[in-house]
């Protein structure tokens, strides 16, 4: 998404970006080789991250060029034109870009992990992404990168309940968490970030809920989301992309829903469908659709002359327990 939106004519660009790297796990290095900027040799790009203890001097690099290299991807990191420059970079040290500060510190993640304060002069803004409460000394790291941020943007992948029982040591933290830190440290806006991959729009929606009962101002970040700092201290303005917000609603429609069961069966049923964005829904169904077949749904909806038939395609991408006996709950993804 990002990388097409560089690619629009008009669109404004710096003649150089800095990009922070926090760690080398897969789910934060694995858009790389699709990123099309890195393609194009009127961009120069500088990377900012940590020696590995496993990989040694110009880690970041070796972890670029290892994930393109064969047999794992078509072409390698020699397909990119744009001028690459790479910093290593530890937890405690400081350095300048232009007129802002970025500090880096360490936080409690496997195999190691940066936050990154950056202070500018609108305000500051601190990133710490996949981190666990726990280690007093990097708790205490945490807590110096988010000290009076107009923005903390920290990891809430899991709920309470989760990182206290079965994911407990897989490095990541909860809103409850990042809640108590904003407030010990001053921090003005809080943003709940690395939500679970198994979490949909609703249980996102809960977890900002219960943030927002015990702090005042709380966003969870989504793709296309944009933060805006007036001044250090002053108000912050975050514009919401329409697919959480203008798009989405809690709504209730009676439809009727055609496809294929997992046996292969075609199937015709009449249900509700909730929770409607122009993206997809979350259908009840007693039939079981097979992942990734198509299903047709045509719903009922009022409308200025009465009621309106609205037909829409989508496949199956997710298929969940119900919460009523018999039934199950079905993520679709709209086509058209």
């Amino acid at each position: 998404m990002l990388g097409s939106r560089w690619a629009m004519p008009g669109e404004k660009r710096l003649p150089k970006t800095h990009i922070f790297v926090t760690h080398y796990h897969w789910d934060h290095i694995q858009g790389v080789p699709f990123f099309a900027p890195f393609y194009a040799e009127s961009n120069e790009f500088h990377f900012y991250s940590f020696r590995s203890e496993f990989l040694g001097r110009d880690s970041l690099k070796q972890v670029f060029e290892t994930q393109m290299a064969s047999p794992y991807f078509p072409v390698d990191m020699s397909a990119m034109n744009a001028r690459r420059k790479f910093q290593e970079v530890s937890g405690g040290e400081s350095f300048t870009i232009g007129e802002n500060k970025v500090t880096a510190k360490w936080v409690n993640h496997p195999q190691g992990c940066l936050g990154f304060r950056i202070e500018t002069p609108a305000g500051t803004v601190a990133y710490a992404t996949d981190n666990e409460p726990g280690d007093p000394a990097l708790d205490k790291s945490l807590r110096e990168l988010a000290a009076g941020a107009d923005i903390f943007i920290n990891d809430a992948q899991y709920t309470p309940e989760q990182l206290a029982s079965e994911r407990r040591g897989w490095g990541h933290s909860t809103w409850k968490e990042g809640v108590r830190i904003a407030r010990e440290v001053g921090a003005t806006t809080l943003v709940l970030f690395h939500h679970d991959p198994d979490s949909n729009d609703r249980a996102v929606d809960s977890l900002l809920r219960h943030a927002r009962e015990e702090f005042d101002s709380v966003f969870a970040a989504s793709e296309g989301m944009m933060i805006t700092l007036g001044a250090p201290g002053g108000r912050v303005d975050a514009h919401m992309p329409g697919t959480r917000t203008a798009l989405r609603r809690e709504a209730r429609f009676r439809a009727k829903v055609c496809g294929v069961t997992e046996g292969g069966r075609a199937f015709e049923e009449e249900t509700i469908v909730s929770d409607l964005s122009l993206q997809g829904a979350m259908i009840a169904l007693k039939h079981s659709p097979r992942l990734q077949s198509e299903l047709q749904v045509t719903m009922q909806t009022p409308g200025a002359n009465g009621i309106q038939v609205m037909e829409l395609r989508g496949y199956v991408v997710r298929i969940d327990a119900g919460t009523e006996k018999g039934q199950r709950s079905v993520g679709v993804v709209f086509t058209d």
